[in-house]
């Protein structure tokens, strides 16, 4: 199996054709030169609805093309979650709309697809990763709908590869609030909706696919972005949730490296020290385990820390993405052993032919984890990755 590493540029301003633009003329020549020297560096695009609007102009169409073809960077995959704006405004519950219960999602997602097709014309495989359905507040009664959406996706891609010979490939990201959060109900949505006689009996009704190629079809085009972060605030456990995905046939097309904090107990010293971290951007879910092993989920981080004491003694896991060479966070750890874990398992059996590291949340991390400039940060988590790997 080849594999890339890369780095997600969802980490940088990115709402527009022009900050797209700024970013791989800027911080991903930079950390191109210091990762890959004179060689071909892959790149983890991401492009807001706005900025794949500004590239239908043929102008910047063609200069997104001139610029990866004479800066030697491969567009392998893409971070198709994020629609709106994802940075400097209050993002939070947000980032999931439109989802996927909506026309919207579905017609951004087949538009980045095509471009894609169309700039990586080279790549065996394009990860596109996406939400998982929609928040779980709204999910009662919406997997039919949501999954059909999913389906009318796949069948995008599939007449995608046949006119541009690039094989598109949806990456399905769980996460902490949604509608399938845990490694185990995304297995279960995927038996039931997206791997089934029935999808492959609608996966033929829209292409002209015999069932039995629809259903060997449906795997190539459709599978998990596992995100280690997301899995690690989950109280997964690492080798049995891949085992869990293999036995149900769901591959891995993207496996996002990442980490979340780690409170092994709570207590007023380390609620305090949480406080930093409780930022009005992002969405930070958090994951107690309580001392008979229950679990409780929170929405957001200052909810949370309004239990006060009431919380005192559990072990917290925040879904807030901190540098993965960082273990020791002061008062807290991080997830790295998680993760640690993770790429164990990869490198003796390899779990997706992607590997992108992405600490989207950088800009709102306390400052004293900014210590050095953004893409010294990024570099050394590349080569953190390529350690563990050699």
């Amino acid at each position: 199996m080849k594999q890339e590493l890369t780095y997600c540029l969802n980490i940088h301003p990115t709402e527009t054709w022009e900050e797209v633009r700024a970013a791989l003329l800027g911080p991903v020549l930079q950390v191109r030169d210091g990762i890959a020297g004179d060689g071909d560096f892959p790149v983890g695009l991401r492009f807001s609805g706005q900025a794949l609007h500004d590239l239908r102009a043929t102008e910047a169409r063609e200069d997104l093309k001139t610029i990866l073809k004479r800066e030697r960077l491969r567009a392998v995959t893409v971070n198709g979650f994020p629609y709106g704006r994802f940075h400097g405004t209050r993002v939070k519950e947000d980032v999931y709309r439109p989802d996927w219960r909506e026309e919207e999602r579905l017609a951004y997602t087949c538009e980045l697809a095509d471009l894609m097709a169309e700039i990586a014309p080279s790549e065996p495989l394009v990860s596109l990763s996406t939400v998982p359905g929609c928040l779980r507040t709204l999910s009662e009664g919406q997997e039919g709908a949501v999954a059909d959406n999913y389906l009318r996706a796949v069948a995008h891609m599939v007449d995608l590869e046949r006119r541009t010979g690039v094989r598109v490939a949806l990456a399905i990201e769980p996460e902490p609030a949604c509608m399938f959060e845990t490694i185990e109900e995304t297995a279960a949505f995927f038996r039931d909706h997206l791997l089934s006689d029935s999808a492959a009996e609608r996966l033929a009704a829209m292409t002209d696919l015999e069932r039995d190629a629809a259903r060997a079809a449906l795997p190539r085009y459709i599978g998990l972005c596992y995100d280690v972060c997301h899995a690690a605030v989950e109280f997964e456990d690492p080798a049995g949730s891949l085992e869990m995905l293999r036995r149900a046939g769901v591959p891995v097309h993207k496996l996002q490296l990442s980490a979340a904090l780690r409170v092994a107990e709570v207590t007023p010293q380390t609620r305090e020290a949480l406080s930093s971290f409780a930022e009005p951007t992002y969405l930070h879910q958090v994951v107690s385990r309580r001392g008979d092993g229950s679990l409780k989920r929170l929405t957001d981080l200052p909810e949370a820390l309004a239990r006060g004491a009431e919380a005192d003694g559990e072990e917290w896991r925040v879904h807030f993405h901190v540098p993965i060479f960082l273990k020791d966070l002061g008062a807290f750890e991080s997830t790295r052993d998680f993760l640690d874990e993770i790429l164990r398992l990869h490198r003796h059996q390899p779990i997706s032919p992607h590997l992108e590291v992405e600490t989207y949340s950088w800009n709102v991390l306390p400052e004293r984890l900014r210590r050095e400039r953004m893409e010294e940060a990024v570099l050394r988590e590349l080569r953190w990755v390529s350690e563990r790997l050699a």
